[in-house]
């Protein structure tokens, strides 16, 4: 039986809970036991050095997080990349590129999603960072790295951690995989340097404050910054887009496959937009031809006027045939924007770069 990841959300949370989702809830619990026991050890033996993490030749600044699914990463590491061609620096991205393929010659998932949020960047698509790290500077002359979902990959020097923690969907429902969504406990965030809380709009302040205590728990001095994933249109490409203004009252299909499905339905709706119907599917779907043709058929029988998606999954089915398009696909194209902490943590990667950050 295929994974269903909405099912799975549903047992974790607490949503379900008849016998079996309590059974299930208890076998996840004690599987990540096991989980539990590894990344301590393998942390532990990183703390004191039994493993050695690589220097690059150059800084290096991390974009991770501690839950599995999208929190938000991809922005901030283009928001990234456009500082640092601010400041006259040539950056790469290293990605270890998981799940990525490629269909009809093109690449898909996170490495093109990557490479359009980053154009003129290059994106170094390895599983062994360090290598990945020698290639960027060796083959792109890169002077800064951008390691993007690496904070729990330590073989891998890093000068700056930034960790982005989704508002909507903090702490992985508090237990480690495969009970709950953290790939380790929420104690790691005392290797962050900052963190960037995404979807602050999302939530009421009162959340917010909850979030940001329980953080300053764990670090008290922990640079905490709040941004919004800010729509700024809807594209076909880079010389083709809807602005936003059109988009309201627009009655879109809507689909995506995202770890947080619900965070872009209601970055949907603000827009303006009508939601004509929606589908998801698993986080790092593979889509098919026949995927294609069963969305555009549903947004038909919905008279949608437009069939509306993410950047990331618009990477994917781009390079799929299309030729049963009926109905307009598109995807929202957000920028990070920062509504506190943004200076600051403008600063500290300054600080970074110059060789002047304050040890841990």
């Amino acid at each position: 039986m295929p994974f269903d990841q909405d099912q799975f959300r549903a047992i974790v949370s607490g949503r379900r809970n008849d016998a079996r989702a309590r059974l299930a809830r208890f076998l996840l619990a004690v599987a990540s036991l096991g989980y539990r026991a590894a990344v301590l050890v393998r942390n532990s033996l990183y703390n004191h050095r039994i493993l050695r993490s690589h220097r690059a030749a150059v800084a290096v600044i991390c974009v991770g997080n501690l839950t599995t699914g999208g929190t938000g990463k991809t922005p901030l590491v283009a928001w990234l990349a456009r500082l640092m061609a601010e400041e006259g620096l040539r950056p790469a991205i290293l990605t270890r590129g998981y799940k990525a393929r490629r269909v009809n010659a093109h690449p898909t998932d996170e490495p093109a999603e990557l490479a359009q949020a980053c154009p003129g960047v290059p994106v170094i698509v390895n599983p062994d960072r360090v290598a990945g790290a020698a290639e960027a500077v060796g083959s792109h002359d890169a002077q800064v790295l951008l390691m993007d979902d690496g904070f729990q990959h330590r073989r891998l020097a890093r000068d700056l951690d930034i960790v982005t923690i989704d508002a909507t969907a903090p702490f992985g429902y508090g237990r480690l995989l495969p009970a709950g969504f953290l790939r380790e406990p929420v104690s790691g965030l005392r290797r962050a340097h900052a963190v960037v809380l995404t979807r602050s709009d999302q939530v009421c302040e009162e959340t917010l404050g909850q979030i940001e205590t329980q953080i300053r728990r764990i670090r008290s001095n922990l640079l905490i910054a709040r941004a919004v994933h800010a729509p700024v249109g809807a594209r076909r490409s880079d010389d083709d887009e809807i602005p936003l203004e059109d988009l309201k009252g627009k009655k879109v299909f809507a689909f995506c496959g995202l770890g947080n499905p619900e965070a872009f339905f209601a970055t949907v709706q603000a827009c303006g937009c009508v939601l004509a119907g929606s589908q998801t599917y698993n986080d790092h779907h593979t889509y098919t031809d026949q995927n294609l043709a069963d969305l555009h058929r549903a947004a038909r029988s919905q008279g949608a006027d437009l069939l509306l998606t993410t950047q990331k999954d618009w990477t994917k089915t781009a390079a799929l045939s299309g030729t049963c398009e009926t109905v307009p696909m598109v995807y929202l194209a957000v920028s990070l924007q920062f509504t506190s902490g943004g200076d600051p943590l403008r600063a500290l990667i300054e600080r970074t770069l110059a060789g002047t950050i304050p040890p841990l």
